[in-house]
Parts: C-alpha cells; structure tokens; sequence
C-alpha cells in the first residue's frame, strides 16, 4: 500500500469525523438524531463518489456497518432500560462482539456475491473504512428512528 493512500485515508476519515461530531454536538432534540446519522451515512456515499469509487463495490462494508451498529444500539438501548448509562454501555460492548461475528459473515458472502456475479470488488484502505462507517450510520440511524416512533407513541 502507498503511503500516500493511507495519508489520504487518514485524513478522509478524520475531517469526516470532525464532521460527524460538529453535526451530533448540534443535535438539539432526540428525535433528529436517528435522521442525522442517516444523512451522515449518505455525507459519507457522497465522500466515495468523490473519491470516483463505486458503491457496489464497498458494498460488503455497508452491510457489515449496517448489521454491527444498527444491533449494537439495540443493544445500547436494553441495556440502558436495565442499568442505565453503564447498562448502556456494557449491552453495547456485548452486541458489538457479537454483531462483528455476524455482520463478517454477512460482509464475506456479500462479497462472494459479487465476485460470483463479476462486480468489481476493489476494497482499499480508505473505500473500506468510509463503506463501514456509512453502513454504521445507516444502521444506528434506522434502529434509532424505530426506537424513538415506538417509543414516542
């Protein structure tokens, strides 16, 4: 790998980050927070079409940020039902563990499915982690809408 490649990656992510923590310091009310993680998951698409990378071919990333953090804040949110802000955290370390098994396994076949089928599948440093963190955007963003519908009702 180039150093150039990893120096691009490194600060790709990092002014995303910065990005991503100005937007959530910003959030006001609960209910907008599962939107604006959503939008921060298309920011990031956005990031990859600059960077002229397909989305199809990140796509085992998206699924696997998908299923590890949408399950991961499930698993946040019944633990701080439970125990509150510690609950919270330990439910979501738990499902982390176990959502990382579950969701490479759902990466790996997503990617065998797009070999099978002849979709270019060209994974570097910087479309991996920009695919993970928009797939952990959309998921969080998803579970936190449903959760705040349900429990706002």
């Amino acid at each position: 790998m180039k150093k150039e490649s990893v120096i691009n990656s490194v600060l790709s992510v990092s002014i995303l980050s910065v990005l991503i923590l100005a937007a959530i310091f910003f959030i006001d009310t609960k209910k907008w927070v599962g939107i604006v993680l959503i939008v921060l998951g298309f920011l990031h698409l956005l990031v990859l079409k600059i960077f002229r990378m397909q989305i199809k071919s990140v796509l085992p990333d998206i699924i696997f940020g998908v299923i590890d953090n949408g399950f991961l804040v499930i698993g946040a949110l019944i633990g701080a039902e439970f125990a509150g802000i510690f609950g919270a955290i330990v439910g979501g370390a738990a499902m982390n563990a176990i959502t990382d098994g579950y969701a490479g396994i759902f990466e790996g076949w997503t990617a065998e499915h797009l070999r099978k089928y002849k979709i270019k599948e060209r994974r570097t440093a910087l479309s991996t982690a920009i695919g993970k963190m928009a797939g952990c955007f959309f998921g969080a963003g998803i579970v936190l809408i449903i959760a705040w519908t349900i429990l706002s009702l």
